[in-house]
């Protein structure tokens, strides 16, 4: 074992068979996030007629809920020491969770109504967020830990972030299908039970398939308390979360009402699906773009300008109106487009924040700063949901009807000012951050330095 530093350029290259192996389970979550992210609240009030201010309460329980869960989390995946190392413990305990309240989440009975019914949508979402929790805080913070390489991070979360958006592709089919069916709560039922089967599959990959680097082993924080003050004082982390929170303002915004425009706005809601194809398709064909521009202009200015894309794409969906495809279509390539940027150079750039928290802490705490991120991610969610159908129910919203111009101007209003404000203020802010890759390439020399890693470079992880 060698003591000598390593460079950018001589660190290992994460091998193509053990970035597929850590992608793998999310073809099947990103399938079921999606799905439930875009289609559960149509679902709940336009077949269970569930009024959109109890999903919204709902949503928001979540929320609250997920400040104590994605914090216990990631600690406690910080601090897991077993022979499977301390995060793949996690993912394999989620694959039960996981599928059963997915499957719960589609196939309320039909004997059930009024509070009964609020009452099981409720326990499915708040547990099927959970169960996500216990997957995703851990698995992804097992993707910053299997390289050092500044680049190469993002390519390994370019790599998730096409695999998740093609399961998030194959949701739109299962969203098209529930739409279209004669018995659409049947259909739902069935599908779920699919899904769940599939996803357990592919969770296992990850668990035998995976190995995680053994010397990051008891290096998480004694203390829950103390993990989350040293995010706080990171200065790149709590800018960062600052940055997330507001982009994901706007997304989630996008996401809840995307079925809407398309069935009250355009008047086409069997284009749904192909709406938001030309959103995703754009968004894994023009991934492989990201990473070479990323080298060149640097991390930090290529989402920024990925942000500004994306404002100014939803800025123009403020001129939809009946019958106005191409718009629609033309516009959300554009910002899927954008979209695949955000998707790998984000966690990328978390990633090397963790290793910021590392040089100043000495410890690695990957999973409690994923599950701030996470908390941060799934708390805009909620309270943008929350928000978007309260305002609905305020302006007079009614399930299967022509809309009123008050519910149609808010429908539009949301969709478009509200991402548009969002990008651009989350864009504003980014340029702030300063942790590029030069000062990074200090940071992992001195590491390197510190702790003997570079000897470490031989056991990366890899296939069983």
């Amino acid at each position: 074992m060698t003591t000598t530093l390593t460079t950018e350029s001589e660190r290992v290259r994460t091998n193509v068979g053990t970035i597929l192996s850590f992608c793998a389970p999310t073809l099947g979550v990103g399938f079921m996030f999606f799905l439930v992210g875009l289609y559960m609240t149509p679902f709940a009030t336009d077949i269970l007629l569930i009024s959109p201010g109890a999903m919204g309460t709902i949503f928001l329980v979540s929320r609250l809920w997920d400040a104590v869960s994605d914090p216990i989390a990631g600690f406690l995946s910080d601090r897991t020491q077993t022979r499977l190392g301390r995060r793949r413990p996690w993912i394999a305990a989620s694959i039960l969770p996981i599928c059963l309240v997915y499957v719960m989440l589609w196939s309320p009975p039909e004997s059930l109504e009024g509070a009964a019914l609020v009452a099981w949508m409720a326990l499915g979402v708040i547990g099927f967020y959970t169960a996500m929790t216990v997957f995703i805080v851990p698995h992804t913070a097992l993707g910053a830990e299997l390289t050092d390489s500044y680049h190469d991070r993002s390519r390994i979360f370019g790599f998730r972030h096409v695999i998740w958006t093609i399961g998030a592709v194959v949701a739109v089919g299962g969203m098209q299908m529930i739409i279209n069916a004669d018995e659409p709560r049947e259909v739902a039922r069935n599908s779920s039970i699919a899904v769940a089967l599939a996803t357990a599959a592919l969770l296992l990959v990850a668990v035998t398939r995976l190995r995680e680097r053994p010397e990051f082993q008891g290096r998480g924080s004694d203390n829950p308390l103390h993990s989350f003050r040293d995010i706080w004082r990171n200065r790149h982390a709590r800018l960062l979360l600052v940055v997330y929170l507001i982009e994901n303002l706007g997304a989630a915004t996008v996401l809840v009402l995307t079925f809407y425009v398309a069935k009250y706005i355009i008047l086409r809601p069997d284009l749904t699906g192909y709406f938001i194809l030309s959103y995703m398709g754009a968004s894994i064909l023009f991934i492989g773009i990201w990473l070479p521009l990323s080298r060149r202009f640097g991390k930090k200015r290529l989402w920024m300008s990925a942000m500004l894309m994306t404002a100014c794409a939803f800025g123009g969906m403020f001129f939809l109106e009946e019958g106005r495809y191409f718009l629609i279509s033309g516009l959300a390539v554009l910002a899927g487009t954008a979209s695949g940027c955000g998707g790998m150079i984000g966690p990328s750039i978390q990633a090397d924040v963790i290793d910021y928290d590392e040089y100043m802490t000495g410890q690695r705490k990957e999973g409690v700063y994923f599950a701030a991120w996470n908390f941060v991610f799934k708390t805009a969610t909620g309270i943008m949901i929350m928000t978007t159908l309260t305002v609905l129910e305020i302006v007079g919203f009614e399930p299967n009807v022509d809309q009123n111009d008050d519910v149609k101007t808010a429908i539009v209003t949301l969709y478009s000012i509200v991402p548009l404000t969002c990008y651009l203020i989350g864009a504003t802010l980014l340029n702030k951050f300063s942790l590029d890759e030069s000062e990074h390439t200090l940071i992992r020399q001195a590491l390197d330095e510190r702790n003997g890693a570079a000897g470490s470079s031989a056991d990366r992880p890899s296939e069983a």
